[in-house]
Parts: structure tokens; sequence; C-alpha cells
């Protein structure tokens, strides 16, 4: 399932990265690799709080739509 949809809070291991090369490209340098742990801090404003790799990176919708867990 998408990241979007994910409860707060959840644990969750990324399974699959979608989107052109770019944008793998832009998701790879924040951490968010195939296997990595995730975990949505929180939402704010339709943006996503999210700790990877023991940093928050805020993505919005449309980006954290292509992560799926």
């Amino acid at each position: 399932m998408p990241l979007i949809l994910a409860n707060k809070g959840n644990e969750m291991n990324i399974k699959k990265i979608t989107g052109n090369d770019e944008t793998k490209r832009f998701l790879n340098s924040l951490g968010f690799v195939t296997g990595e742990t995730v975990k949505i801090i929180s939402e704010l404003g339709g943006n996503l709080i999210i700790n990877v790799k023991d940093s928050r990176v805020a993505l919005d919708k449309r980006m954290a739509s292509r992560i799926i867990v």
C-alpha cells in the first residue's frame, strides 16, 4: 500500500519506490530505499512528517504516494 494510507506511528518497511528515475533518485537521496524502515510521525496540512534513518523528513502526499510499504 502507498505510505499515505499507512497508520501514523507504525513502523513499516519500504517494499518499492515508484515514479520516474528523477523521483526515485530524489527519494533515495533522502534515505527512502527498498528495505528501509519508516514511520509516520505526523500529518500537517497535507504533508507527512516521516522518520527514516534517524532523521525526520517532510514529504507532500504526491511524493509519499510513490513509496510503497
